[in-house]
């Protein structure tokens, strides 16, 4: 079969992430690419994109509290280098040269810049093709502190960066992001001609543009429009705007799905929220880590939720706190939960299920119809259909040293104020007195009481003071 036509792969693509900065202006002891963004470190955000490019290699530059970066990101596919001391752009992607092939497009990307979109990338890779150099660009209204894009008859030349430039240059909007593709094998030659001559006495990456046009290789620039995607973080103002800019695209793409929102400036997710139709979410909600909302699903103002599945019909009330962490939540469809409960790790609520105001339950699964509606515990216990757990109950699991299990068969009514000590199984159709203290397990049908006798002293007196 003939060959001749078919077009040549792609070259394999590696990934340098700068992340060695200190960040001063954040005034935290913490590095700066380890501040959060919508839940997640800024270097996350970063790795996360450049995963989905599908990149042969991803090398992460560290420097300033390198050991805290790279425990906090390290993991499979993953290569780093120190820049130590930090002494510029270009000196940190020089640390990366010895663990770069040259067969491809190295992706240079930013570990503070954390909202770059995959495509965008793909983009300038595919502008790149292996022969070009590839930056990206774009246009702003006030250009101070970045790059400028110098241009001779449309061509890219150099770029300049602000401190550098002169009068006439500062006045060029069109700036560098700090994003740049480039084919490996000249990347590498660009690098070992660096020099720090410059205003800041730094060995700037900028300069590799300068070197590609003497050497006769076309600079090309990837213009895009978008300025939330290259803006980057370096004050804790900075981070705040970022943060809700990035927040209310959000919520703009929920509610493009048919999502209502009450007020989507007061939205939080910091994680995956995933929604069915006719989902209505009040103010000032927290999603985090998974969460899935199934049809019809209404939150309540002032919750917080975490790693959830809600189904199908379920009403969250306000002030309630889900938090699944690694065991998971689930709620049942149509079930009602709050205000003001508490879901932990573990808890598996039915349909109909009602979890009333300061209702904690965790790791225990209540059958369908089954209720706990105010005041109450439900800890490491399996409750099944119908059963209603009294104000003021709880199962006390915990013995000091192990955690034990409570079994509540069908139909059981719990009274108010009960203990239930486990490990022990309420049978079937059986009522617990109010008050009671249960250490053994209850027959099926049958009505027990644990208390002390009632007594009434007639004609007692309260102990008066002693004038």
């Amino acid at each position: 079969m003939a060959t001749d036509n078919l077009a040549s792969p792609p070259p394999p693509v590696d990934v340098v992430i700068m992340a060695a900065g200190k960040g001063t202006r954040m005034m935290s002891s913490l590095p700066k690419v380890l501040h959060r963004l919508a839940g997640l470190p800024l270097i996350s955000h970063v790795l996360h994109t450049a995963r989905s490019l599908q990149a042969r290699n991803t090398v992460v530059i560290t420097g300033h509290g390198a050991d805290a970066v790279e425990a906090a990101i390290g993991g499979s596919g993953l290569q780093f280098a120190r820049q130590m001391p930090q002494l510029g752009t270009g000196h940190a992607v020089q640390q990366a040269v010895p663990l770069l092939a040259g067969d491809g497009v190295v992706l240079v990307l930013s570990g503070d810049v954390p909202l770059i979109h995959a495509d965008t990338l793909r983009a300038l890779v595919a502008a790149c093709a292996g022969q070009r150099l590839a930056l990206l660009t774009i246009q702003l209204n006030d250009p101070t502190g970045y790059g400028r894009v110098v241009r001779q008859s449309d061509a890219v030349r150099a770029i300049v960066e602000h401190k550098d430039a002169s009068d006439a240059q500062r006045t060029i909007t069109e700036v560098y992001s700090g994003i740049m593709a480039a084919p490996a094998h000249a990347l590498k030659g660009w690098l070992a001609r660096l020099h720090s001559r410059n205003a800041q006495g730094e060995f700037y990456l900028t300069d590799v543009v300068g070197m590609a046009v003497a050497d006769g290789m076309d600079v090309v620039a990837h213009t895009i429009a978008d300025a939330l995607q290259v803006a980057g973080v370096n004050s804790p103002a900075q981070l705040a705007e970022l943060e809700r800019a990035h927040q209310l695209r959000t919520a703009q793409a929920l509610m493009e799905r048919g999502v209502r929102l009450q007020d989507p400036a007061r939205l939080d997710v910091r994680g995956t929220l995933e929604c069915g139709s006719d989902v209505e979410i009040d103010v000032n909600c927290v999603f985090e880590g998974r969460v899935q909302l199934g049809d019809g699903v209404k939150i309540g103002p002032n919750c917080v939720i975490a790693d959830c599945a809600i189904e199908r019909g379920a009403v969250i009330q306000a002030f309630t706190h889900i938090d699944g962490e690694k065991a998971g939540v689930t709620v049942g469809e149509n079930a009602r939960v709050g205000p003001f409960a508490r879901l932990r790790p573990g808890a598996r609520l039915g349909p109909e299920v009602h979890i009333g105001n300061f209702v904690e339950v965790k790791n225990a699964t209540l059958a369908a119809g089954s209720k706990a509606n105010h005041l109450a515990y439900v800890g490491d216990a399996s409750v099944g259909e119908r059963v209603n757990f009294g104000a003021g109950s709880i199962t006390a699991n915990y013995d000091g040293v192990n955690k034990h299990r409570t079994v509540i068969e069908a139909d059981v009514q719990v009274g108010s104020n009960c203990v239930l000590v486990a490990p022990v199984t309420l049978g079937a159709g059986s009522t617990i007195g109010g008050g009671s203290t249960i250490t053994k397990d209850t027959p099926a049908g049958a009505l027990t009481v644990a208390r002390g006798k009632q007594v009434s002293v007639a004609g007692w007196k309260r102990p008066a003071k002693q004038s």
